[in-house]
């Protein structure tokens, strides 16, 4: 098989798994490296917010776009993608396979399904922003690729606005891009999911924000506010950290930012699973109980 691809949602438990899997490969002389699908992880000086691997871990298995980009950047999944397929040709190169670890799905399925991503046109978007009604940007979106405006709600101005862009910008249908994201051509990855039961992921999530802040995640966040560079808007919008931004600017107390980062967290999850249950080429693996199970099944999966 090729690289395999291990997915779930956030607390899942995926990237130690991915580790372990991958020190066992390693320990029988073959060349494993970890490939990290996290558009959060990719920023330096977020490493215990974002769960990101140790230092020591990463000393064990070489890891992949981890701390690449600075917080105050933007990353894209254009960028994205490119990195990481970058990344898996060196791994071929040196004769080795990867494991592909995370739960940004826009990410995984665009490296996976090699979706053809539209370029950005900011000028075309600023006009479309700086005009109103987001009624009248779906007519017209309606006019100009009905199907792209059957795949978006009528009130998601963001996606809305998005689509227009890419239609007026590149004189392409934005529906014209990619296989469409609810298409699920073959692949020559290997896909396998983690299913850990919704009361103990939950519970999973609670305690490792407590963890996190124990182990300085709030001192994190303010060094981050510290920069004179700033943070970037994506950066700023992470689970965990946009509502520790919010704290530290006075807006709720830290045990009130803590609350809803955990519920922000596990409403993020619900769509995660959402989204990866949709995919039939996904083959599922119960991560609720002994990790050792686990382990001997993926590595069973993984020939």
């Amino acid at each position: 098989a090729g690289h395999l691809v291990l997915l779930g949602p956030t607390a899942s438990g995926k990237s130690q798994l991915a580790l372990a899997l991958a020190e066992r490969r390693r320990d029988l002389g073959e060349l494993v490296e970890l490939v990290t699908v996290d558009s959060m992880q990719v920023y330096r000086g977020m490493d215990i917010g974002t769960a990101s691997p140790t230092a020591e871990e990463m000393q064990r298995v070489p890891h992949h776009l981890v701390d690449v980009v600075d917080p105050w950047s933007e990353y894209s999944v254009a960028e994205f993608t490119q990195g990481a397929n970058q990344a898996l040709d060196e791994i071929q190169d040196r004769g080795g396979r990867a494991i592909l670890v995370g739960g940004t799905a826009l990410y995984l399925q665009a490296l996976v399904d090699n979706l053809e991503l539209p370029g950005r046109f900011p000028s075309v978007a600023a006009e479309l922003e700086a005009e109103g009604d987001t009624a009248l940007h779906y007519e017209r979106l309606r006019q100009l690729d009905p199907a792209a405006s059957e795949r978006i709600e009528p009130g998601n101005r963001r996606r809305i606005i998005r689509a227009l862009e890419v239609t007026l910008g590149s004189g392409r249908n934005f529906s014209e891009f990619g296989p469409g994201l609810d298409t699920y051509p073959e692949t020559p990855f290997l896909l396998a999911g983690l299913r850990v039961e919704r009361p103990v992921l939950s519970e999973r999530i609670a305690k490792r924000y407590e963890q996190q802040m124990r182990d300085g995640f709030l001192q994190e966040v303010q060094a981050l506010a510290a920069r004179p560079e700033g943070i970037s808007r994506t950066a700023a919008q992470a689970l965990g950290y946009r509502e520790l931004l919010s704290h530290l600017a006075g807006e709720c107390s830290q045990e009130e930012a803590v609350a809803r980062a955990i519920d922000r967290t596990r409403q993020f999850a619900v769509k995660q699973i959402r989204w990866f249950r949709r995919d039939p080429r996904i083959t599922w693996f119960d991560h609720t109980g002994d990790p050792q199970t686990v382990l001997d099944e993926l590595d069973a999966f993984w020939a």
